[in-house]
C-alpha cells in the first residue's frame, strides 16, 4: 500500500435524471400544487438513473504518469471529479494518499473577487500549504504563468487564457503529491501547452503521481507511462499507451452507436437538438460531389454537419488527420489558421474545409473533428470520428507511388542536378 498513490475499488457514480434536488417540505408542497398546471408532456416524464461510473477499480502507483482516454461521456471527467472530492461516489471507494492538487476546468478552485495574488495563496491554503511555502514559491508561479502584470487584478477580469495559465502554474508549481490534469490545456496556443507538457514531465520524474485526460493522443503516448482506456463508465483495458491507444482509436473509427452510415457519408448520426455534436462527415472532390475516398495529390473537401443546441458568440471548429496510431499530421481550424472565430445560433450547421491538394501517401488514417469556444474550452471533440481512404497515385511519375509503408507525407519538390564544386 506505500507504494501506491491512489486505490479505486468497485467505484460507481449514479446520476438521476428528472429529479429536483429541492426536498424541503415547502418546495414540496409548491411542486404538488403546481402539479395540475403543468403540461401533460412534462407530467409523463419520470426520473431514471444514469451510470457514468460503473464498478471501476484501479491502483495507481506513486511516481507514475497515467493517461486516461475515451470518448465523450466515457466517465473519465466524473472519475477525477471523484478524485477530486468535488462530487461522492454512489458506491465504493477512492483512497488517495498525500496532496492532491487538480485543474478540471478553467479557473478551478479561482474566486472570482480575490487577485491573482491571493487566489494563489488560497490555493496553496486548500492543498495543506503554509504560507511560507507559496510564498518561496510565489515569483516561479507567476513567471510560468505569465500575468505578471495583472496578478493584483482580481481574476474576473482576466481573460480565459490567462485564466489557464496561472490556474496551471499554481496546481503544478505547489508540490502535490498527485496532480490530476483534464482537457484544460487543449485551449492554450502551442507554446504554452509544449511549456504545460514540459512541466508535467518533470512533475513525474520528481516522483510525483500524474494523471493526465486528453484527446491528444501524441501527448499521451510521450507523457505518459501507462494508459487507460474508458468507456460508458468501465475500463475497457489498461497497459501501455501506445496499445491502448490504438485499441482505442481502432473502436472509434467504426461508429457503431451511429447506425448504419448513410451512403455518401463517412459519418452519420441523427441530430439530437439537445446536444451540441458533430452529426455528419462526408468527402468531396472538386466538383463537390461525394466520394468514398481520395488519393495522394487530390483536391479534397471535408463537409462537417453539426448541432448547436445553444447560441454561442464565438464558436470554431477544429479538423484533424491522424495515423491510425493517434500522430497528428494535419491540423487546422476556422481559428487561429484563418481566424474565423463566429456566431452559431441554436439549430443545424454545415462548414466545409477544402485542401486544394491531399499530401498524404497512400494509407488509412484517421479524420477528428472538435467543436470549441476559441481560447475557452472544446464542447465536443471526437479524435477518431472516422476513416480516410487515401488511394495510390504515382504523383512522381517514378513508377513507385508513395504509401504510408514507407513514408506518410507526399509533397511537391524537384531536385536539382548536381554541380561540381570548386
Amino acid at each position: 500500500m506505500s507504494d501506491l498513490a491512489i486505490r479505486i475499488e468497485n467505484l460507481g457514480k449514479r446520476y438521476v435524471l428528472g429529479e429536483t434536488h429541492e426536498q424541503t417540505l415547502s418546495a414540496q408542497f409548491g411542486r404538488w400544487l403546481k402539479a395540475p398546471f403543468r403540461p401533460r408532456t412534462e407530467a409523463r416524464i419520470a426520473p431514471s438513473e444514469f451510470w457514468a461510473l460503473t464498478n471501476i477499480s484501479l491502483d495507481i502507483a506513486k511516481g507514475e504518469a497515467l493517461g486516461i482516454v475515451g470518448g465523450n461521456g466515457a466517465g473519465k471527467s466524473t472519475l477525477l471529479k471523484i478524485l477530486s472530492r468535488i462530487t461522492p461516489p454512489t458506491k465504493g471507494r477512492a483512497q488517495v494518499h498525500g496532496r492532491l492538487s487538480s485543474l478540471l476546468e478553467v479557473g478551478t478552485g479561482f474566486h472570482p473577487e480575490l487577485t491573482g495574488r491571493e487566489n494563489v495563496f488560497l490555493n496553496g491554503t486548500i492543498l495543506g500549504m503554509r504560507k511560507a511555502e507559496v510564498a518561496r514559491k510565489f515569483d516561479e508561479i507567476v513567471a510560468f504563468s505569465g500575468v505578471e502584470k495583472f496578478i493584483d487584478t482580481p481574476v474576473k477580469r482576466y481573460s480565459s487564457g490567462m485564466y489557464v495559465r496561472l490556474a496551471f502554474a499554481v496546481a503544478a508549481h505547489l508540490e502535490p503529491d498527485v496532480l490530476i490534469i483534464d482537457e484544460v490545456l487543449a485551449v492554450g496556443d502551442a507554446e504554452f501547452q509544449k511549456r504545460c507538457l514540459g512541466k508535467m514531465s518533470d512533475v513525474a520524474q520528481q516522483g510525483r503521481t500524474v494523471i493526465f485526460v486528453s484527446h491528444n493522443m501524441a501527448a499521451v503516448q510521450k507523457l505518459c507511462s501507462r494508459a487507460v482506456w474508458m468507456d460508458h463508465g468501465e475500463v475497457r483495458t489498461s497497459g501501455n499507451p501506445a496499445d491502448v491507444i490504438g485499441a482505442y482509436l481502432e473502436s472509434t473509427a467504426h461508429p457503431a452507436e451511429s447506425g448504419a452510415v448513410k451512403p455518401g457519408y463517412a459519418y452519420w448520426r441523427a441530430a439530437v437538438p439537445t446536444r451540441t455534436e458533430v452529426t455528419a462527415v462526408r468527402y468531396l472532390d472538386a466538383q463537390h460531389r461525394p466520394i468514398g475516398q481520395s488519393a495522394t495529390g487530390d483536391s479534397l473537401a471535408v463537409e462537417i454537419e453539426y448541432t448547436a443546441a445553444q447560441p454561442y458568440r464565438s464558436f470554431s471548429v477544429v479538423l484533424q488527420v491522424a495515423t491510425l496510431d493517434g500522430v497528428p499530421l494535419i491540423l487546422t481550424s476556422t481559428t487561429p489558421d484563418r481566424d474565423l472565430a463566429f456566431a452559431a445560433d441554436a439549430g443545424r450547421h454545415r462548414i466545409r474545409c477544402v485542401f486544394n491538394t491531399i499530401p498524404l501517401a497512400a494509407g488509412e488514417y484517421l479524420l477528428g473533428v472538435g467543436l470549441a469556444i476559441p481560447n475557452v474550452e472544446y464542447v465536443w471533440r471526437e479524435d477518431g470520428l472516422c476513416r480516410l481512404h487515401v488511394a495510390l497515385r504515382d504523383v512522381f511519375g517514378s513508377g513507385l507511388p508513395p504509401t504510408s509503408a514507407r513514408y506518410l507525407i507526399a509533397t511537391s519538390h524537384d531536385w536539382h542536378a548536381p554541380t561540381p564544386m570548386q
